[in-house]
């Protein structure tokens, strides 16, 4: 483990305080984990122990963290066996975690229309980086989301009443949390889904910035979490637009501290290409320098 990141993981012996199930099917699972609630950052993930008969942790993203109140939220579908065994937990039940692990996003007050795309299970970064900025005071920050899914959305959808401005007229939903902060938010899939918009979140994305004009791209910063597929599109997307983007890598992970170096990718530094790792050197990168996005 980096000497950077020995002051700042934990490992708690977290207690379940609620397993939401929706379609797909897809949990939403709170955990009592104080010490990395007080550290999560967004983009930051933690490493699941799932059942003690499983040796391998299971990596997670951050969805929600409440310093405070001492709780950290995930966001998974059951994809595997360890995640079959986390969604079959319940209420009470003790759950080993490792974290906060990995370098987080980072926002930049000069460029506050903070642009983030969620898809699938890349929905939670943004819903923490969404909620973070209402208690930075460093700038006024404008952020608007973009969420999309092939599987119903982990939430109960409402009708957005925040305006965001080139929206077809079939993208009419938002997620009811990003209503509450005040943050305008709109959800993309091929699936059909009623209030969705018909395509992929990076399509929606696209209709938005060609209402800007160029002083006001000046000020927009990218942020996105999904699937290779839709980080591809996004680095695009960004590059089109000429405006920064940061990327969430989803990588297999083993260990997830940057012992085993299983999960490395080759990056640009200052130094000429480097092989880095997914867990430590990031997950985020400028998605400009990560060679399978270009």
């Amino acid at each position: 483990m980096n000497a950077t990141h020995r002051d700042t993981i934990f490992v708690e012996e977290a207690h379940i305080l609620e397993q939401t199930v929706f379609p797909g099917p897809q949990f939403v699972t709170r955990l009592e984990a104080p010490e990395i609630a007080k550290a999560a950052k967004p983009g930051t993930f933690a490493h699941l122990t799932c059942d003690p008969a499983l040796p391998m942790r299971r990596p997670l993203s951050i969805m929600r963290a409440a310093p405070t109140e001492g709780w950290i939220e995930f966001l998974y579908k059951l994809a595997g066996e360890g995640l079959r065994f986390l969604g079959g937990s319940h209420r009470g039940d003790a759950i080993n975690v490792l974290g906060p692990i990995g370098k987080p996003f980072v926002v930049h007050p000069d460029r506050p229309r903070v642009l983030m795309l969620g898809g699938g299970v890349g929905i939670p970064p943004m819903v923490f980086l969404a909620e973070s900025l209402q208690y930075d005071r460093r700038t006024d920050w404008n952020p608007v989301v973009f969420m999309g899914s092939e599987l119903p959305f982990p939430f109960e959808v409402a009708t957005a009443q925040l305006a965001l401005a080139g929206m077809p007229p079939e993208a009419s939903s938002t997620m009811p949390l990003m209503e509450e902060l005040g943050v305008p938010c709109r959800l993309a899939s091929e699936a059909g889904y009623e209030g969705a918009g018909k395509g992929f979140v990076t399509d929606l994305a696209r209709a938005w910035l060609k209402t800007l004009d160029a002083s006001e791209l000046s000020k927009v910063e990218m942020f996105s979490c999904g699937p290779t597929r839709m980080l591809k599109a996004a680095a695009k997307l960004a590059r089109e637009f000429d405006v920064p983007c940061q990327a969430a890598l989803e990588e297999f992970m083993a260990c997830a501290v940057g012992g085993c170096a299983g999960c490395t990718v080759l990056v640009d530094t200052p130094d000429g290409p480097a092989m880095k790792r997914v867990c430590v050197d990031g997950p985020v990168f400028d998605a400009s320098t990560v060679h399978y996005l270009q």
